[in-house]
């Protein structure tokens, strides 16, 4: 029982995890094996996001093993051994994702939770690969779908709305008991503890963990995610550096990343067409680095959430964990201690 009274339902499930429990998302190829097992190793869940390709999901459970087997804590090995199960998730993008090579994946290594988000064709899709995984996981694991930094086009709610009524929702229905997971705008122990008291069973941050010293990122991405602020008014959900990056395809009347605006974007408003603006973002990448970069001169995607302005460091992916953690704790008890 956790000093507000509030405990963590997933705990049978995940018997590595603490209170209260603390996610990492999982974003596209940055969150890779390190950081996942890091985050696990802390007490949260760690997720694996979708690679380059879908088959790169292999070869990332793979080195997730691996790592796990080098230099993996003595609990979580035996959890492993004893379970059959690897500590740690995986994320699937299901509008390009490939369900074969899921299955190939899952069914190898067993990751302990799967996440599943942007379907092309709504539930269909959900529940097309919510069947083919369990499937190639004998019912073993435990899944989930959205996310916080990537969502809704045009539509969607604020946690402060959002848990409560689902929640409500839930018990209406005889579900009560399902756990939830809060995403989108939590960076800090503050963040975990508003969404606990919410009605939520733990939190997911995607944004935060961009900033680890395990995120498989450029350096100036990183020093863009810090030199934001005010995600409110520097953020903005937009498809345009997806094209500028050459991705298309996406379902983009149902979702649409959050970006840091940069040159691209200003530019964008004041009316210059696509064509040019591509010449001088691949011109930009190609000859910038680093500079590539940054609200005041970059001009490529720096995906982030709206929390970006709560991200003031790069940290071990463990002590972002056990700092929010014991951050929420500490306003949970203070509470406590008032009533």
């Amino acid at each position: 029982m956790a000093a507000s009274g509030i405990t963590n339902p997933l705990a049978g499930h995940y018997p590595w995890t603490s209170f209260p429990l603390i996610i990492s998302a999982p974003m596209r190829v940055m969150s890779g094996p390190a950081l996942a097992l890091a985050v696990s190793e802390a007490g949260g869940i760690g997720f694996i996001g979708p690679g380059i390709k879908p088959a790169s999901i292999l070869t990332d459970l793979s080195e997730a093993a691996s790592l796990l087997s080098e230099r993996g804590s003595a609990p979580l090995k035996l959890l492993a051994g004893d379970r059959g199960v690897l500590p740690v998730g995986i994320g699937f993008q299901l509008w390009n994702g490939d369900l074969a090579s899921a299955k190939e994946a899952v069914e190898k290594f067993t990751p302990a939770a799967i996440w599943l988000f942007a379907p092309k064709d709504g539930q269909k899709d959900i529940d097309e690969w919510t069947e083919g995984l369990r499937e190639a996981t004998k019912g073993g694991v435990r899944f989930g779908c959205r996310g916080g930094g990537h969502g809704r086009t045009s539509d969607g709610a604020g946690l402060g709305t959002l848990v409560p009524e689902v929640k409500d929702t839930l018990k209406e229905r005889g579900a009560g008991d399902i756990p939830l997971v809060a995403a989108g705008g939590i960076a800090d122990g503050r963040g975990v503890a508003a969404a606990l008291c919410l009605g939520a069973s733990g939190v997911a941050m995607g944004t935060r963990f961009l900033c680890s010293n395990e995120a498989r990122i450029k350096k100036g991405y990183q020093d863009a995610v810090l030199e934001a602020k005010d995600g409110g008014k520097n953020t903005v959900r937009t498809h345009l550096y997806n094209h500028l990056r050459g991705t298309f395809g996406w379902p983009e009347e149902k979702w649409a990343p959050r970006t840091i605006v940069n040159k691209s974007w200003e530019e964008h408003k004041q009316g210059v067409d696509f064509e040019q603006l591509k010449e001088r973002h691949d011109q930009n990448v190609n000859e910038k680095g680093d500079k590539a970069w940054g609200m005041q001169d970059g001009r490529t995607a720096t995906y982030a959430g709206s929390g970006v302005g709560l991200v003031r460091s790069v940290d071990p992916a463990g002590e972002i964990v056990e700092k929010a953690r014991e951050e929420a704790k500490g306003i949970l008890r203070s509470f406590q201690s008032a009533l």
